[in-house]
């Protein structure tokens, strides 16, 4: 996943022409309503085991300006989810709601046209109305994710943002079991920038 990111933003950043993004402002905020289907595997080697579907609203501020040189150049903003909607269906369908207190994300200033990538890690943690994993597990999980995606801006302050991470799930050993959710996630989010 990490060198499909790599190699999505190098694409983009080839042939890009430096342009400030309009997220690149110290002090902008940044709204965003999004969905996400996740695959992986939790008790045996295989992405296709589990899936897990979540729905949730990011909302961010950039905490720097512009730093950096080249390619690099880019700027900081901190942010954090809102996650009403966790689902996911194996032998039982179990519904929950999480929480990202902590999501940093890296907005390069280098763009290609209305293309304009991003990188970023976040963690947080998720109750559900059952044992996630089923079995002497825990209803409460931690999670950790870490990846990157495009900004495709349709205006000036907004943009479609599709993004690709790895996704780690577990209890951190609150229930007798520790098994691990480890998986893909795609997501599907539309920004405002203010």
């Amino acid at each position: 996943m990490v060198s499909l990111t790599l190699l999505l933003f190098v694409a983009c950043a080839a042939s890009a022409q430096e342009h400030a993004a309009p997220v690149g402002k110290k002090g902008n905020w940044d709204i965003s309503p999004w969905i996400a289907s996740a695959t992986g595997e939790e008790n045996r080697d295989s992405l296709t085991e589990a899936q897990i579907w979540t729905a949730g609203v990011f909302i961010g501020k950039v905490i720097t300006g512009e730093i950096g040189s080249g390619w690099r150049r880019g700027s900081l903003e901190y942010g954090f989810d809102l996650i009403p909607a966790f689902v996911t269906s194996k032998t039982e369908t179990v519904y929950g709601g999480g929480f990202d207190p902590l999501v940093l994300r890296w907005n390069f200033s280098r763009r290609t046209g209305r293309f304009a990538p991003y990188i970023e890690l976040g963690g947080g943690g998720v109750l559900t109305t059952a044992n996630l994993p089923p079995g002497d597990t825990s209803s409460f999980n931690f999670m950790a994710r870490g990846g990157g995606g495009i900004d495709i801006f349709t205006k000036s302050r907004q943009s479609l943002d599709v993004g690709l991470r790895w996704w780690h799930i577990s209890n951190a050993n609150l229930g007798l079991r520790n098994p691990e959710f480890n998986g893909l996630q795609i997501s599907l989010g539309y920004h405002w920038f203010k």
